[in-house]
């Protein structure tokens, strides 16, 4: 489980190595340098290349690109530096200093070191350095990109207003958030992160979701057993216009585990899946009884389905997540009901559901995707995941970023498939944050099988469900 700090985290974690455990900044820097010129030339060494270029800003992060450059010139590579900017900080005038290579006003190398800027920046990237952005991604040139890539924003991954494009990337001291949230993702290529010796005042990061933390999920099953040791997930979903949401929903539930899939639906849905659907059963009451719920997959907003979720927010005690047309219509009558909730409640909005569902703008939850989250969940009381390229998960005291899958999810059924998947994993025993994680992260690894075979442009919301034992195999082995 890796951690993944935001700017304001970094800051915190530098000033609390210098000040009180007394390493100096100047030693930091040149740790950071050296670490960034090792993996440069590793990489140098595998595309057979001698010549580099060494982009360096006025900050910090043009500090290690000087430190960086020296390094690989006593590597015996043939480096050159371009400067940007003026108005250096100490500690890049004192490494400016100390660097007595050759300097350039081109850029074009056939590898190119990217220290214009790291977390550091608060606005966009504008005039001469947008132009030295564009010209480094134009270059054709491999780019390895100190900490983060220039204009891309540490704490929420996006592009301010223009961005290196790198095919390594080289975290310094600990990833962050930026590496793995939006636009983060196409900019940063392969990110290896580099020990220099900060330390760590706090203990309460977000983190990154990885294989092992999910396995719990999924432990090794008793022969001694039947179905009614394995739960029941109880599934509100369909309607005449939506009646595949409840298919893949149900679908979803089948391949997690549990031993009993109701589907709660009106009578048109019914027949149209019941021949399609022989294990699960379509049920009109009872659903109380439900080892976990879901509800509002392909529902339709109504007052209706609000009176619905009201009364099992109200007498239901045991996980209940809500997706879709359920958090629609808690934005569209309220979400108070949260408040006095019985349930352990996850919420399953993408960006513009949680937009509604919280006041917050669009741009607003893009912009703090993971304080909007934590806010949210700890105001209400609910675990929250807000899907993106990379989700957000939340109870408001743990944070986790799952960054598995690709494209091929960007297709309509998917989050029915999740909340259905995740039902049937909580049904089970497992608690809602738990049940959710895993079911996020199998997901995104059952995308990425069938895009190495299909690409992600032709995989269908079939094909995730097809082939979501892949990916529980891999896991469970």
């Amino acid at each position: 489980m890796e951690r993944l700090l935001s700017n304001r985290e970094m800051r915190a974690a530098d000033a609390y190595t210098i000040g009180a455990l007394g390493v100096s900044s100047e030693a930091l820097m040149g740790r950071a340098g050296r670490a960034i010129a090792l993996e440069t030339a590793k990489a140098a060494k595998e595309l057979g290349i001698k010549d580099i270029l060494v982009v360096c800003g006025a900050g910090n992060n043009g500090g290690d690109g000087y430190v960086c450059a020296r390094e690989l010139f006593a590597l015996g590579f043939s480096v050159r530096v371009y400067e940007a900017g003026e108005e250096r900080s100490a500690d890049c005038l004192r490494e400016r200093g100390r660097y007595t290579g050759a300097y350039t006003t081109e850029i074009s190398a056939p590898l190119i070191v990217d220290c214009l800027f790291g977390t550091g920046l608060t606005r966009a990237v504008e005039g001469v350095f947008a132009e030295t952005i564009e010209r480094i991604n134009s270059s054709g040139a491999y780019v390895v990109s100190a900490d983060i890539p220039s204009g891309i924003n540490g704490d929420n991954g996006l592009e301010m207003g223009v961005a290196v494009r790198a095919d390594l990337t080289v975290a310094i001291a600990e990833y962050k958030l930026g590496h793995f949230l939006s636009d983060g993702l196409d900019h940063c290529g392969k990110v290896i992160k580099k020990d220099i010796g900060i330390a760590l005042p706090d203990s309460r990061y977000a983190v990154l979701t990885e294989c092992g933390d999910i396995k719990g999920a999924f432990p090794a099953r008793r022969r001694n057993t039947n179905k009614g040791d394995y739960g029941c997930a109880g599934l509100v979903a369909g309607s005449e216009k939506y009646v595949g949401a409840a298919a893949l929903a149900a679908g979803g539930a089948l391949s997690a585990g549990c031993g009993y899939v109701k589907l709660f639906c009106d009578e048109k849905v019914k027949y149209a899946l019941a021949a399609g659907l022989p294990q699960v059963i379509f049920a009109e009451s009872g659903i109380l009884s439900s080892s976990a719920i879901a509800i509002g997959c392909g529902c339709g907003v109504s007052a209706g389905l609000y009176e619905r979720l009201c009364m099992l927010l109200e007498e239901y005690g045991g996980t209940l997540i809500i997706d879709a047309d359920g958090l629609n219509a808690l934005s569209e009558y309220g979400a108070s009901p949260l408040l006095k909730s019985a349930a352990s409640v996850v919420l399953t909005p993408h960006v513009k559901e949680f937009s509604r569902l919280s006041g917050f703008t669009v741009g607003q939850v893009l912009s703090d995707p993971v304080n909007a989250a934590r806010e949210f969940a700890a105001k209400y009381g609910v675990t929250v995941l807000l899907k993106s390229c990379s989700s957000v998960l939340t109870d408001g005291v743990r944070t986790a970023v799952l960054n598995r899958g690709n494209s091929a999810l960007a297709k309509g059924g998917s989050g029915d498939m999740l909340a259905g998947f995740a039902c049937g994993i909580a049904a089970r025993g497992v608690g809602g944050f738990e049940a959710v994680a895993a079911a996020s992260y199998l997901m995104g690894m059952t995308a990425e099988i069938c895009a190495a075979e299909k690409t992600e442009y032709c995989v269908t919301a079939e094909d995730i469900l097809k082939n979501l034992h892949i990916a529980v195999r891999n896991l469970t082995r």
